[in-house]
């Protein structure tokens, strides 16, 4: 069942010590919604990059063994990273990028990680564990954003709103790796 667009307001942050996160999590009355979960993604796009041009996401997603088809729309720039996102789940990933490659579409990036969800009821916080090192986002309404850090000890000036694509590449650029995607075989094998 799709979920029709709705607003995507987050933010992430560098996590540099996932025992204290996790501390200030429960502490702040945060419940863990999902345990650490593999998760792998894959971006499609036109050989034109005629999707990603537009400043646009077209996902599917594999969390643990469920599936999800994902669209976002062109983000709106400012502290927070707000977006119009559609979502839905599907029985097979594989057979839905078989479809996408006969209508012309083939993967332009793919991520893994390893993420664990917490809820206090209103928003979200996730914990990502990815290749290239470890990140949170907080997602929900604005304010409660702004308070969620605050009480989590993450200052504003400390937001990313930056996409994984994105850290991705600005972690090339710094390293100088030739890994063309963020998963935990390619970046290992390139740093040998």
């Amino acid at each position: 069942m799709a979920t029709k667009g709705k607003q995507e307001v987050e933010i992430k942050f560098a996590v540099r010590d996932k025992k204290a996160l996790t501390r200030s999590l429960h502490a702040a009355g945060f419940r863990q919604k999902t345990r650490r979960t593999p998760e792998t993604n894959i971006l499609f796009d036109t050989p034109e990059r005629a999707i990603s041009s537009r400043g646009e996401v077209l996902r599917i997603r594999l969390y643990g063994k469920v599936w999800t088809l994902t669209h976002k729309s062109q983000g709106t720039a400012g502290p927070h990273k707000l977006r119009t996102e559609t979502e839905m789940t599907i029985s097979d990933g594989d057979a839905l990028a078989s479809i996408f490659g006969a209508l012309g579409l083939q993967p332009s990036f793919r991520y893994e990680k390893f993420r664990s969800e917490w809820t206090d009821g209103k928003g979200d916080v996730v914990v990502d564990e990815t290749p290239i090192g470890d990140y949170g986002e907080i997602e929900g309404p604005p304010g409660w954003i702004d308070r969620t850090a605050k009480r989590l000890g993450i200052a504003p000036s400390a937001y990313i709103t930056a996409s994984y694509a994105g850290l991705f590449y600005e972690w090339k650029q710094r390293t100088k790796n030739p890994a063309m995607e963020m998963t935990w075989k390619k970046i290992k094998k390139s740093a040998k």
